[in-house]
């Protein structure tokens, strides 16, 4: 599978990219990462929930990096979930924030089947990682992931509000909203 998807960061490209960097930080923002160790300069170990509460593992490589702009990855050895990915840090147009773009490509386990059943359970690949952007977003902009009362416990609470991509209003509830 592979997945794209962009933010517009209020912060210049250093200062995200240094975040991003410091690859232990992942997990604050990434809501399936549990835990990301630096095991060497460019290697790492990293744990992540998946589906019917089982936990995956892997290290990862960063392939290529220029500081301040890019950074590539692979998992390396035998792999639970063999992924790949690049992020790039462009100044955007007002020249002070920063154009976040990731591009990532995995194998689901389990193919097809296995891609349908976590689509099922609430976990769209493309909503998920348009959402670790978006609180990426926020910690970097305000310092924390915002939290709505009907969601305050964080990665707990996609086990009991899965996430769905957003669809249109059904003409029952166009017109209670035309009612209220």
């Amino acid at each position: 599978m592979d997945l794209t998807a962009a933010t517009t960061i209020r912060k210049p490209p250093p200062e995200v990219f240094a975040f991003w960097r410091d690859l232990e930080n992942l997990p604050s923002f990434m809501a399936h990462l549990e835990q990301v160790r630096t095991t060497g300069d460019r290697t790492s170990h990293w744990t992540a929930s998946a589906p019917f509460g089982q936990d995956v593992e892997w290290d990862a490589e960063i392939t290529e990096e220029t500081p301040g702009e890019r950074i590539a990855w692979r998992s390396t050895g035998e792999a639970a979930v063999p992924n790949a990915g690049t992020v790039w840090f462009t100044p955007a147009p007002d020249g002070e924030s920063t154009e976040v773009n990731v591009v990532l490509a995995y194998e689901i386990p389990g193919g097809a089947i296995g891609k349908a059943v976590a689509k099922y359970y609430g976990e769209e690949p493309h909503q998920q990682l348009d959402d670790d952007l978006r609180r990426l977003k926020q910690v970097l902009e305000t310092g924390e992931v915002v939290r709505s009362d009907g969601a305050p416990w964080g990665k707990r609470a996609r086990k009991e509000f899965p996430q769905r991509p957003a669809q249109p209003l059904s003409d029952v509830e166009l017109e209670k909203g035309a009612d209220a």
